[in-house]
């Protein structure tokens, strides 16, 4: 049986690494570029960097500290893709098969696919065929309603209509070798994932299933794998508490999940 995978998620916005809160909320954390060289000494098992960005400017506002100014996602990706020595996912901004190339041709072992997806669905299937189903990632955010019902909001931020659960199975049948699942509603709560949400998902693809979205102490990696997710991922955590990952890999290990140590 594969191991579970601990995923730190970093967001990028316009070049600097921010925190975010209901997807509406940022704030500045610092540089991205740095922040890989940190995890490369603990023990997490991939990374994932999400640029958010909604302006086509980028700058990380450091050159006071000898850090070169990047005005494209490709040159930080470039940058980070030097000194990081685990498998790394990249996305944003793709709505291409040259977009998809780019990436992997500057250092992304993986891209996550979202607004494209939806209004495209056929670029799961030729970033597939020509990159593999494991390269190919697709990004889902959902929101719970009153109702109870789920919806999977584009971009985070507009209605689609769609049933997460449906829209994994339908990605999985076009070629996706994995679904990133963030809950909207609990992203930077730290109320815990959205377990009935990851289940649904699990249930209805036989691919691997990230989850992210809520975590707000270690138990919550374990409360996800224990809801079906192959990884769990998160962001604030990782910034906010020392050693996190060790910490969070001995709570899981302590609980039975088989993690890499």
């Amino acid at each position: 049986m594969l191991k579970k995978r601990l995923i730190p998620c970093l967001l990028l916005k316009n070049g600097l690494l921010v925190r975010s809160e209901s997807f509406s909320i940022h704030q500045v954390l610092g540089n991205p570029i740095h922040e890989v060289e940190r995890f490369n000494t603990w023990s997490v098992d991939e990374l994932i960097y999400l640029d958010i960005s909604q302006e086509d400017y980028y700058d990380l506002r450091r050159d006071d500290m000898k850090v070169k100014s990047r005005n494209h996602p490709l040159d930080i990706l470039e940058d980070v893709s030097r000194s990081c020595f685990m498998p790394l996912t990249f996305g944003g901004r793709i709505r291409a098969l040259s977009d998809i190339r780019d990436r992997i041709s500057r250092g992304a072992d993986k891209v996550t696919l979202n607004t494209a997806a939806l209004e495209t669905p056929d670029l799961i299937t030729e970033g597939a065929r020509a990159f593999g189903n494991q390269a190919i990632v697709v990004s889902i955010d959902a929101k719970r309603h009153d109702s109870g019902r789920h919806e999977v909001f584009c971009g985070g931020r507009t209605p689609t209509g769609r049933d997460p659960a449906e829209w994994a199975r339908e990605a999985e049948s076009l070629g996706a070798g994995e679904i990133f699942l963030n809950s909207i509603d609990r992203d930077g709560t730290a109320r815990g994932y959205d377990l009935d949400l990851i289940q649904k998902v699990v249930a209805a693809t036989s691919v691997p299933v990230i989850a992210c979205g809520g975590v707000g102490s270690y138990e919550d990696f374990v409360a996800g794998i224990r809801a079906g997710a192959s990884a769990v991922s998160a962001a604030n955590i990782f910034h906010f508490k020392e050693l996190s990952d060790r910490q969070a890999k001995k709570v899981m290990r302590a609980a039975g999940v088989d993690v890499r140590l």
